[in-house]
């Protein structure tokens, strides 16, 4: 396992709405060993030792945070750590939900002195290849770099019609409700300025499934953190079962219509240290 430091788009990015964003004016060069790769995984035994290599032939570091897969990722997460110091795994009980993975990831990750935090689905549904871009972003001067499908560059070709209009009128309606200049704000590859993560508390956020990314990239828009969008393509997984259902997208639905509702009328439960 690896160990925690010692004491000793079709811009380049959405520009901050009220407070000064946390990013240094002059671009940076984050080393490869400052990047943390947060998978979370459930069942996930067919992709874990691929998804691992293609992280790790950055030279980032890896932690996966599994839900007690019942299919023995939580044992290969194992393996991979007795082999390799650069790779980590924090074991949950059980199964809550993509954001509460992410949420612990994102603590334990800065507990081990991670500098850019990513999130990176486990499945190859988001290209390890990319990462270099979205780190690039975040030297650029993005405090959360967005690889995203509805920018210029970016898709997702392995979808029918009907799922790109779902997705892409999600991203649409809550753009409308929570007036963010986001395209897509559901993306769940991301990259996060270490800083930027202590600020927006993910451990506060409502949403436990899908909506969770939503509601991190309306944290970040109302903090006045500068967002970049970096085109991606997406594409379908080849191994393993999808974790994504009716109730996930009903939650996703349900809650950006209440923040929205919040946002207009009353009082948002937003955590956020402005």
């Amino acid at each position: 396992m690896f160990k925690a430091p010692s004491d000793s788009s079709d811009s380049p990015g959405i520009e901050p709405q009220h407070a000064p964003r946390l990013a240094e004016a002059n671009p940076i060069m984050t080393a490869a060993d400052d990047v943390i790769v947060i998978v979370p995984t459930y069942n996930e035994a067919e992709n874990l030792e691929a998804i691992a290599a293609a992280v790790r032939a950055h030279g980032y570091r890896l932690l996966v945070v599994d839900d007690g897969s019942p299919d023995g990722t939580g044992e290969i997460a194992d393996e991979l750590v007795s082999t390799d110091d650069g790779i980590a795994v924090l074991h949950r009980e059980s199964k809550a939900g993509l954001g509460k993975a992410y949420a612990a990831g994102f603590a334990r990750a800065l507990e081990l002195g991670g500098e850019v935090l990513c999130e990176m689905d486990a499945d190859f549904s988001h290209d390890p290849a990319d990462l270099p871009r979205l780190i690039a972003a975040i030297d650029e001067g993005a405090d959360l770099a967005i690889g995203s499908r509805y920018v210029p560059g970016g898709g997702a070709d392995d979808w029918p019609w009907h799922r790109k209009a779902i997705s892409s009128g999600g991203n649409r309606y809550a753009s409308l409700m929570l007036g963010i200049k986001v395209k897509d704000a559901t993306a769940g590859f991301r990259a996060f300025r270490a800083d930027a993560i202590r600020r927006l508390k993910p451990e506060t956020c409502d949403a436990s499934g899908y909506a969770f990314q939503v509601e991190m990239a309306w944290r970040a828009s109302e903090a006045g953190l500068k967002i970049t969008e970096v085109p991606i393509r997406f594409r379908d997984r080849e191994a393993g079962t999808s974790k994504m259902s009716s109730s996930i997208a009903i939650e996703a639905m349900a809650l950006v219509t209440r923040w929205g509702w919040q946002r207009r009328f009353g009082r948002s439960s937003r955590s956020v240290d402005q």
